[in-house]
Parts: structure tokens; sequence; C-alpha cells
């Protein structure tokens, strides 16, 4: 029988990140400067990030290798225990074997500071003070956080107002690791200041957030911004997730049929996904690769593919990824992790090629799936991986009647111990489900769609 947990020992963790744009089949659109409208160069990003990054997000080196000061920090909680969910498949009576690779073991309780060390430590060695960013759910300004504190850097976060309210918790828990947290929209940018004179009770979004951070990173050259997902680099650093589960897997003979993975920007998809899909390429495996979004922001499955801004007010370069409109605020869900009006460049990419395929999950299925998930696993998943997880019951149930006996991987990106409030209006029926087929979020996005910058 396969045991419940698949742990590889410490020195066995990788020494260095997967570069899938090294092996892409078709090479990905570039990224253009929003005033020229020509593809942008190195000099372009220098006031935001260091030139390692910037070297690492247009890098066709296959592999990159971890700095050993990264590696010390990593080993806190890396390698990610790989687990067999014997007790949830028993559960669901399939002959499917389900793995999930749990990144709830970092110190910020999610997979996030996989990317949130390196940046932080490129950005010290570089001679920066302090980092900006914008944070969801509150994951990944919790991971910042952490890895500010790791290096001696000051960092700010604007949190996502819906968020900011619902969980006060992470907002605490930034605090604890040093890092100064406001709601966003907030007064302190110009960015935040306009969306506030129109809509004083705005909620928030992620491109709203990224607008601040950014708008607070270039107006001092001491400083510079992070980004927890979307960017090339980041999902490179995620690798190790997936070059961690190849090995796991690889312990008790495994391959894996299916690869199901949440997306809001892309991170922790890719991070899991990139690794096996080298694997897929060279001929070695053949799984299918699932990312699963909320439906009431369903980027991947409804938006458009075309060049925007990653953020709300236009400050950012333009991505060719799909979009569902800069200006589009989704509702309020309590996965605040996948609010984000658009989707990494590299998902995109390999979504419009027929490398992966996408579906889109409402809220109260996925909660379900928690809920049965925490039953019988033990384990509170944060409300992003439940999409993964409800994914993979449906996935699991299939099997079921048709008697497959697949392999099933997902990633269970972070824990949910500071999203109880959620889980808490789910057990009391008050969760409301938004789909596509709401009229008024197809009118948003048709009207968002609209203000998509115009090229030459």
């Amino acid at each position: 029988m396969t045991p419940t947990k698949i742990l590889l020992p410490e020195e066995e963790l990788p020494t260095r990140w997967y570069n899938v744009l090294h092996d892409l089949p078709t090479p990905p659109p570039p990224v253009l400067h929003p005033g020229t409208g020509q593809p942008i160069g190195p000099d372009d990003l220098t006031p935001l990030f260091p030139m390692d990054l910037i070297l690492q997000e247009v890098s066709q080196e296959q592999y990159v290798d971890i700095p050993g000061e990264v590696l010390d920090v990593y080993r806190l909680w890396r390698p990610s225990p790989l687990y067999r969910a014997h007790r949830l498949e028993k559960a669901l009576d399939t002959p499917a074997r389900i793995y999930y690779k749990y990144e709830g073991v970092s110190p910020a309780g999610s997979h996030k500071p996989n990317t949130a060390v390196p940046q932080a430590y490129y950005n010290a060695k570089s001679g920066v003070r302090k980092l900006t960013t914008e944070t969801g759910a509150g994951q990944w300004g919790t991971a910042l956080a952490f890895a500010c504190a790791q290096y001696g850097l000051e960092c700010e976060v604007w949190q996502v107002r819906a968020s900011y309210d619902q969980k006060p918790y992470r907002r605490t828990m930034m605090q604890v690791f040093g890092a100064t947290v406001h709601p966003s929209p907030s007064d302190l940018t110009e960015a935040g200041r306009k969306i506030l004179a129109g809509d004083p009770d705005s909620t928030g979004s992620l491109g709203i957030a990224i607008s601040e951070a950014v708008e607070a990173a270039v107006r001092d050259p001491e400083v510079h911004y992070a980004l927890g997902s979307v960017l090339n680099h980041v999902l490179m650093h995620q690798t190790i997730i997936g070059e961690e589960a190849l090995m796991q897997l690889a312990m008790v003979g495994e391959t894996p049929d299916l690869i199901v993975g949440c997306t809001g920007g892309g991170s922790n998809f890719g991070g899991l996904a990139f690794p096996f899909l080298r694997e897929k390429w060279a001929g070695r495996m053949s799984p299918v690769l699932r990312a699963v979004e909320p439906a009431a922001c369903p980027s991947l499955t409804q938006g458009t593919y075309a060049y925007d801004f990653g953020d709300t007010i236009g400050m950012t370069p333009l991505m060719k990824m799909h979009t569902l409109g800069h200006d589009f605020i989704p509702d309020p869900i309590h996965a605040g992790g996948l609010r984000y009006h658009g989707m990494s460049p590299l998902i995109s990419h390999l979504y419009e090629t027929g490398e992966i395929e996408a579906v889109a999950k409402p809220q109260s299925e996925c909660f379900a799936a928690g809920v049965q998930f925490a039953r019988t696993e033990g384990i509170v998943p944060a409300p992003e991986p439940t999409h993964a997880l409800a994914a993979t019951v449906e996935e699991a149930q299939r099997c079921k009647e048709s008697g497959e006996e697949k392999v099933i991987l997902t990633a269970l990106c972070g824990h949910g111990h500071l999203d109880l409030a959620a889980y808490d209006a789910y057990l009391s029926n008050a969760i409301t489900d938004r789909t596509w087929e709401d009229s008024e979020i197809q009118s948003a996005v048709a009207e968002a769609l609209t203000h998509l910058p115009a090229l030459g």
C-alpha cells in the first residue's frame, strides 16, 4: 500500500528552478511598452525590479540555479510533503488514486514564499530598502512580509479592501512579520484616490491594489515592487513544487494521468504543472493538465485573449493574456487570491495553444469539496485550492462510474486557518454563487473589454 506521506529528504531539495520558456513549442507574444507599443527591454523594468529578476523574466535558459542563501531559507519547510489521499478516496469510493502536494507547511501557510524569498533576496542584494506589493487573500502579503524579515527589508502591503475586512488576522500576521498594511483602495496614492472618488465604498480588486503598490514603488529609487503571480520569473520560482512532486511520485512508482490546480494569476498551477509539461513534451508521460478558476472571475474560460494592463489604472506593461478587462471589479468572493482580471501570459499562451485545459467552478461546490477534504484528510484548505479539490472530486467520481484507476495529482497550495469566516459563511448558507450566467457579470466584462488598450 502506498504510504500516506511521501517525504523527500532535505538533501534532495532541488537546487535549480525550471524555465518553461526554453521548451515551449511556440514562443509567447512579447510584453509591450504601454507608451510605445514596442516590446519592452530590461531597462524599462529597472524602476520596479532588480536586474537579477529582470534577466530571469526574459531568460531562455532551461534551468536557473537557486542561490545558496535562498536554499537556506527554503529548508525551513522544503521539501514539502506529498500525500496520498487514502481517506478521501475511500469516502468517494473511487478507484482513482489521489495525491496532493501540500504547500501549507510554509511559514506563510501557502506556496507563496517559494517566490517571495528569492524576490526579497535579489532585491536586498541590489541595495533596495523596501518592497511594496498588493495582496488579495493575504497569503502573498504574508509571504512577502516573512521574506523581507529574512533579509532586513521593509515591506508595505496594499490589501484588497474586501479581503482586508473579511480576513483581519491575515493583516495581523503580516504585521507580526513586520509589514505595514493598508486597505486598497486607499487615500495614500493617486490611483486609490481616483477609485474612491468614483466609488467611496469600493471593495477593491487586485488590479487596483497593484496600481497603488506600483505607484508607491516608482516614486522612490530605494523602493521596488514585488509581484506574487502572473510574471514569468514568479512562475519559474514556483516550479520547485513540481520538481519535488516528480521525484516523490517516482519514489512510489506513480505517473499522473491528470494534474489539477487552481488558477488566479497562475503561479500555483504553473509551479506544479510546468515540470510535468517538460516530461510530457519529452515523451516520458502524458498527463492532462487542468486549470480551475472561480466562476465569478473566469478569465481563462470566458476572458478575451488580448493585450491588457496588469493593473486597473494602466501603469504596467501590456501583456498578451486572457483578460476580463483591467477595470473589471470581480464579485468579492471568499477566494480572494483568485479575484484577478487577467491570467499569467505563460498560462494564457499554453491554454491558447491547447497544452492545458480549464474549467470554472462556483464557490458553493468548492466549499463543499473543501469541507469533505477537511473531514477526511484533516486539513482545512484555503478557499483557493478548494477549486482544484472540486475538480479533483468530480474526476474521482467519473472514475467511479467508468472504473478507471486514474492517478490524479493536485496542489493544495495553502491552509485555510485564517479563512474560517469564509467557511462560517458556507456552513450557515450565506454563500451566494455568481457565475458567467449572471447577466451583471457579462455586462460588466463587456464594458471593461471596451477599455482594452488600443495598439497601432
